[in-house]
């Protein structure tokens, strides 16, 4: 079991209701596949860097998970099938990050912070 994030940019028009529709979806498909769920964090509405079909916003969405390289295939295709899904970047994790990830979480100093002067 490898560790990695996938982060994921919905289109802007969907409801609340959808947006967490779709984040359970996800989740259920990582389970489903003998994967495990580490960590869900919904950014909400951001604005993108360049405009995406025609648009300037999205709902950004990063989760942390475990699962078998072989899951990232299928993973792959069931973003590239929805159409409510602008982009998805799929990183994988070596064992820095995942001790970074977990003591950003528990609000430990991880020494990256900015100081205010």
């Amino acid at each position: 079991m490898n560790n990695y994030e996938l982060m994921v940019i919905f289109t802007p028009v969907l409801s609340e209701e959808e947006f967490k529709a779709a984040q359970k979806k996800y989740l259920d498909f990582v389970t489903e596949h003998s994967g495990e769920v580490v960590h869900s964090n919904p950014w909400g509405l951001k604005s993108l860097a360049y405009p995406i079909q025609k648009k300037t916003t999205g709902l950004y969405w990063v989760v942390e998970f475990k699962a078998p390289s072989s899951f990232n295939e299928s993973l792959k295709i069931q973003l590239l099938r929805d159409e409510h899904v602008l982009r998805h970047m799929v990183t994988k994790l070596d064992k820095y990050a995942v001790g970074y990830n977990a003591k950003k979480r528990s609000g430990v100093s991880t020494g990256t912070e900015k100081v205010e002067a």
